[in-house]
């Protein structure tokens, strides 16, 4: 079952096309990466999807609400994590969460349970002034899940962040894919996106240039290689889509002189830039 359906939608700003003609749609439960260099429409096409900026043409449903005409309904089934933190400095955790947790008519046995969920029920109480960024990143996530969202927005969660912290954001994900809840991701860590998504888009200047499942997208446009280490500490790379491939990797280990063999593929980040000249990080 698709959760968000995204058809020909488009977004310009005067004379400058931000997102330009893209369609896809995330089955229910997916975690799906969106992923492209600063500037591409990442951050443009999730405000779009979260009903908070109207498309200058096309369509998209996400949770079954037409993100133009069915805004308020949209809005209790979808949380959103934008990448600044817009948290209220002077209150402390906790007051931070039941402030929301009363817009949405939640109780205090969610905020406790969100708290100690995101691994911050120790210092529910301290103020955000005294709070790491990675403290107020977790934070922004239980806020986003107060109302039990059947869709989540990440927008560059873990950017910025120190490993610990990143991994311990990356196991959430995963935990609340395997409870269904459908994961719109962008992020800058192609690894990240390697490790969580199920299906990725590629975006740059607008367009959707590649979508889908990692391993294809690496299968498709990278190329497998062997890199054999010789005993006199020699390196020779190998490459599988070379049609003599077997007949050079026979001939070296004819001469019982292999050390070591190391099999590799190209990574997303060498896909994405091979179909679209650049790097997400520029």
């Amino acid at each position: 079952m698709n959760v968000i359906q995204v058809v020909n939608l488009t977004r310009t700003f005067n004379s400058l096309l931000a997102v330009d003609d893209i369609s896809f749609s995330v089955e229910e439960g997916e975690v799906f990466g969106f992923l492209g260099p600063n500037g591409a429409g990442k951050t443009t096409t999730i405000r779009m999807l979260t009903g908070q900026l109207q498309p200058t043409s096309g369509w998209a449903r996400v949770a079954g609400c037409d993100v133009v005409k069915e805004q308020e309904r949209l809005k209790p089934l979808i949380g959103v994590v934008f990448e600044y933190q817009n948290l209220y400095e002077r209150m402390s955790a906790r007051e931070n969460l039941e402030f929301n947790a009363r817009l949405y008519g939640v109780g205090q046995h969610r905020v406790n349970e969100l708290l100690e969920r995101v691994g911050l029920l120790e210092r529910a109480n301290d103020r955000l002034q005294h709070y790491s960024n990675g403290m107020r990143q977790r934070l922004l996530i239980a806020r986003a899940l107060l109302h039990n969202p059947s869709v989540l927005f990440l927008d560059e969660p873990t950017r910025g962040l120190d490993p610990g912290v990143a991994l311990e954001i990356r196991r959430l994900v995963v935990q609340l894919a395997q409870a269904g809840v459908t994961t719109f991701l962008t992020t800058h860590y192609m690894d990240e996106a390697d490790q969580l998504c199920r299906r990725v888009a590629f975006i740059n200047q607008g367009r959707i240039v590649a979508l889908d499942t990692p391993e294809q997208l690496k299968l498709t446009h990278g190329q497998r290689n062997v890199t054999v280490i010789l005993e006199g500490g020699e390196r020779i790379t190998l490459s599988l889509e070379d049609k003599d491939a077997g007949q050079s990797m026979a001939k070296l280990m004819a001469t019982r002189q292999i050390r070591t063999l190391h099999t590799g593929e190209a990574t997303l980040e060498e896909v994405f830039l091979q179909l679209t000249g650049r790097r997400l990080l520029e």
